[in-house]
């Protein structure tokens, strides 16, 4: 099928996501169990965050962040694939953005060290503005 390379590093990083799903819970339940925390307890905002070390909220705030910019790489991957535009530089471009996001991933939820991951980020969301004006000069021709 032609144009549908870019949605390999998509299904990839909605793999990756689920990955950090599963460490969130791994982690998260447990230290839940140990600092006595029920379930009802989490109701409020930022509750685990004040009553969990901060090591095992890095993976749930990590969890998140795979849920904000990533939409967009999801549409954009998907628009190029309709358009039959997802192979070649884009795909490469496509899989640039899930490497960086899943190294994001890993300096977040193991040193979480900001800097790092503010890089990360940062050189991730220029792949992806390169890969919405790809779309946006075909959609818009």
């Amino acid at each position: 099928m032609i144009g549908m390379d870019i949605l390999q590093p998509a299904v990839a990083l909605m793999i990756w996501t689920m990955i950090i799903w599963l460490w969130m819970y791994a982690s998260r339940i447990p230290a839940m169990q140990k600092a006595q925390i029920s379930a009802d307890d989490a109701r409020a905002t930022g509750v685990l965050d004040q009553r969990l070390p901060q090591e095992v909220q890095w993976k749930a705030h990590n969890y998140n962040h795979l849920h904000e910019a990533p939409t967009l790489f999801y549409a954009v991957a998907i628009t190029l694939a309709i358009l039959g535009q997802g192979d070649g530089m884009n795909a490469f471009l496509a899989w640039i953005y899930t490497g960086l996001r899943v190294v994001h991933s890993i300096v977040q939820v193991t040193a979480n060290k900001v800097m790092v991951r503010f890089v990360l980020f940062a050189l991730s969301s220029l792949v992806l503005i390169a890969l919405i004006v790809k779309a946006a000069l075909i959609v818009f021709a």
